[in-house]
């Protein structure tokens, strides 16, 4: 896929991995607009990338889904590509935690709900297109879960799920619109502090394998160590849920 002229559209697009994807879509000429809850992190993105769109919106909100796509779809350019990046993890433990349920129902709608609702709204504008593409990130726990992150990880594997069947139906209705999966291992981003130190690789190294591999139509992208987990994995299952239960 030719990753040029395109209007992208990042969630979670302030900080992190969202915030490089930003960085690595603008410098290949393409119309970037990022969205965040956070007001001052979308004034420093601006400030930060210079000649950005910055909207903000709460995911976990249907207003604020709907109030977004209106802002995106009344630009004269037609998006293009959507990529949902933005993600929380919550971890706990069921039996010592005692867990309000508003917190489970912000992990599930964040990580899962916005994703799938937010593709859904947008998959009109995207079929305007001669050639769209949307970009689902989600992590290697998806195949072999950690147990202190349990309702993360089976976000992560719905986001699985849900971006593979997806890609069946735009495929068997011909449609030019590529659904891609990052799969990403440990990054060092906000989210993951104090944990895994020594083991985690940057969000810019996950950008340039993200946009490496959709130029080059690998739609299952498996970044940084979740390749030799895959490998790990098929051949000797049990031994990488055994690495990845404790970690």
């Amino acid at each position: 896929m030719k990753l040029s002229n395109h209007t992208v559209l990042i969630t979670g697009g302030t900080a992190g991995i969202g915030l490089e994807l930003a960085r690595s879509f603008k410098k290949r000429g393409n119309d970037v607009i990022v969205c965040s809850r956070n007001p001052k992190r979308l004034t420093l993105a601006a400030e930060e990338l210079g000649d950005i769109e910055t909207i903000q919106c709460d995911l976990a909100k249907d207003a604020d889904l709907y109030t977004l796509v209106d802002k995106v779809s009344a630009r004269k350019q037609k998006l293009s590509i959507l990529i949902n990046n933005a993600g929380v993890q919550l971890n706990y433990n069921f039996l010592t935690n005692k867990l309000k349920l508003e917190k489970i129902d912000w992990e599930i709608a964040v990580n899962f709900n916005a994703l799938v609702k937010l593709t859904n709204l947008c998959l009109p504008l995207l079929r305007q297109n001669p050639e769209s593409a949307i970009v689902n990130v989600s992590s290697g726990l998806a195949f072999a879960p950690k147990q202190s992150a349990p309702v993360y990880c089976a976000t992560k594997a719905a986001v699985h799920i849900f971006s593979k069947t997806f890609r069946y139906q735009m495929e068997d209705a011909g449609l030019n619109i590529a659904v891609f999966e990052a799969i990403l291992p440990l990054v060092a981003t906000e989210m993951t502090k104090g944990r895994g130190e020594g083991h985690k690789i940057s969000p810019k190294q996950v950008a340039q394998e993200v946009v490496s591999a959709m130029e080059k139509d690998q739609y299952e992208i498996y970044v940084g160590k979740v390749k030799l987990l895959m490998l790990v994995r098929r051949f000797i299952p049990e031994l990488a849920e055994k690495i990845l239960r404790n970690s």
